[in-house]
């Protein structure tokens, strides 16, 4: 029989494990893109041969127009989820990013991790962004990327209210602080290839911008991008994020 000190040890021992098992469920469910347990996002199809492009953080008043010159180059269409703050202040590149066919998606206001945020916040984030990504494109804006990938069912319910669709991604690695464009590259065409072998479509994530610094060197994630399409456009389609709607 334990002593009454070592069962009080034992039962705090008991509840801490139970406090972290909680945390880490609460931080796959929030953060990891494939989990469900929050709710459905558009991630991939199961369907080979195919890439979406799609940039996060913009846009970059010295990088986005260098990538836009690069993705009409390969004629490319790809996705950008735009931090509304950053789109305020540039207009003109927004609507040059619409301009060139691309598609462009909702990336929060100020890219603050939404999974912690209050409800008041994440419907000010979203509304307020949406708002201003219309106003400046005068098209009807239908995407959602949440920063970090971070939701709880409440972000993803508020989201699909106001007619936005909540995505996350299948393939990404830290572009954002890796100054190798090759090492970005190789990461990426890793996980491209794997999933082509089990019959999946790449939702692959780059960064055009940075949230804490709008005139960000995006350089590396930049030249990852060529890269990318210079290796697979023979043999796979770019797509938007609007051809997969399942």
């Amino acid at each position: 029989m334990l002593s009454p000190l070592a069962a009080g040890i034992s039962v705090g021992l008991g509840a801490a494990g139970l406090v972290g098992l909680a945390a880490g469920g609460f931080a796959y469910a929030a953060r990891w893109p494939a989990s469900r347990i929050f709710g459905r996002a558009l991630i991939a199809p199961k369907r080979t041969g195919e890439l979406a492009l799609t940039f996060d953080d913009g846009p970059n008043p010295l990088w986005t127009p260098r990538l836009l010159e690069i993705l009409a180059g390969h004629g490319v269409r790809a996705t950008f989820f735009m931090v509304g703050r950053a789109a305020e202040q540039q207009p003109e590149l927004v609507r040059r990013v619409a301009a060139a066919g691309h598609l462009i998606g909702v990336h929060s206001w100020s890219h603050p991790d939404l999974a912690l945020a209050s409800a008041a916040q994440v419907r000010e984030e979203l509304v307020r962004s949406r708002r201003a990504l219309e106003e400046i494109t005068g098209a009807q804006i239908r995407y959602f990327r949440p920063p970090f990938g971070a939701r709880r069912p409440y972000v993803l319910r508020a989201a699909r209210e106001m007619g936005l669709e909540p995505v996350l991604w299948n393939a990404m690695t830290s572009d954002w602080s890796e100054p190798s464009t090759d090492k970005i590259v190789g990461r990426l065409t890793g996980k491209i290839d794997r999933l082509e072998q089990r019959g999946w479509a790449a939702n692959i994530v780059l960064h055009d911008g940075n949230h804490l610094d709008l005139a960000a060197n995006r350089g590396p994630s930049v030249a990852a991008a060529e890269a990318l399409m210079a290796r697979y456009k023979g043999t796979h389609k770019f797509v938007t994020l609007d051809s997969w709607n399942l």
